[in-house]
């Protein structure tokens, strides 16, 4: 197909169409193999990628620095509170000034307003590395190791078990994009944001996905090919700890949980994980399952975006 993915933004996962989806994903697979094989080309020659991080973070500028050099572009990563947007410039001319040096902006920061404001003054490409609301780039990479693992995403079950956060909202439109079955069991209280939720539904009308919330996590993973879970408190949710860690007490992915699954349901968590308390170590560390390909899949998945929005 074409790519109508030039130049334009990743903010969420529902800024791609169920086919867009399904040809990023198809050519992730593809340069996967090919960097496997020994195959080196680099189609951003030339190019800069600036990623800016307001939130610490391993996997994401680990994966996005690593991938956009093998893509053969220059990554300019702006770290910490002391850059970019912390000097009392406006984002106004902060981006009107980066736009001039680089090809792209990534950023991974707090609020998701804004990144859309980064994005309404861009020229360029804007990527989400994640915000407290959406965490499209994560969705990729989980939505990319499924693919390997079961060979396709339409129809499968995938139950998510924990905070209504930003992974529940990418699970979300993640399912409802890849025809995915997405379940949702939150406590009371810690259920998805309803205009997700609602946006979501309408592209599962196209797809053919279930989309469901729920309470209980036995009755939710029950013939669950994939079961995930995320932290129970966020970073900047850290004076809610105690107060989470007692709304979320019968939400820890155990053995118990799992052997509720389906019998070749797999586990996924994006990390990092608090072992003992959203999963246990018997879980995080069995056969079933795939955290480590996943953390992986955000190289390959994050390279298929920026080959295609800069391409």
């Amino acid at each position: 197909m074409d790519n109508p993915l030039k130049g334009r933004d990743l903010l969420t996962l529902g800024d791609l169409t169920p086919k867009e989806l399904t040809h990023l994903l198809d050519l992730a697979v593809a340069q996967k193999l090919e960097w496997s094989q020994g195959h080196r080309t680099r189609p951003l020659e030339g190019k800069a990628v600036a990623l800016i991080f307001m939130k610490p973070s391993l996997r994401t500028r680990v994966s996005f620095e690593v991938g956009v050099n093998r893509l053969g572009a220059h990554p300019v990563v702006l770290g910490g509170t002391d850059t970019v947007f912390s000097r009392g410039e406006t984002i106004k001319d902060s981006v009107k000034v980066l736009e001039r040096y680089v090809d792209c902006i990534c950023i991974r920061t707090f609020a998701q307003s804004m990144v859309e404001e980064i994005a309404h003054y861009s020229s360029v490409p804007v990527v989400n590395m994640l915000t407290d609301e959406h965490h499209p780039c994560q969705g990729l990479a989980d939505l990319l190791t499924i693919k390997e693992r079961f060979g396709r995403l339409a129809g499968l079950n995938f139950t998510y078990v924990g905070d209504g956060n930003n992974m529940a909202s990418t699970y979300l439109l993640a399912g409802a994009l890849s025809g995915m079955n997405v379940t949702i069991a939150s406590p009371a209280g810690f259920e998805p944001a309803e205009g997700v939720m609602a946006q979501a539904q309408g592209i599962a009308e196209e797809t053919g996905a279930r989309l469901t919330i729920a309470s209980d996590p036995k009755q939710a993973v029950a013939d669950a090919n994939v079961v995930c879970t995320d932290t129970w408190a966020s970073m900047g949710q850290e004076d809610e700890h105690e107060e989470r860690t007692q709304a979320f007490a019968d939400y820890t992915v155990d053995e118990s949980l799992m052997a509720a699954a389906a019998p070749d349901a797999v586990f996924m968590h994006c990390l990092p994980a608090h072992r003992g308390e959203e999963v246990t170590d018997a879980v995080m560390d069995a056969p079933c399952s795939i955290i480590y390909d996943e953390a992986e899949n955000r190289l390959h998945a994050q390279k298929a975006l920026l080959s295609l929005i800069l391409g």
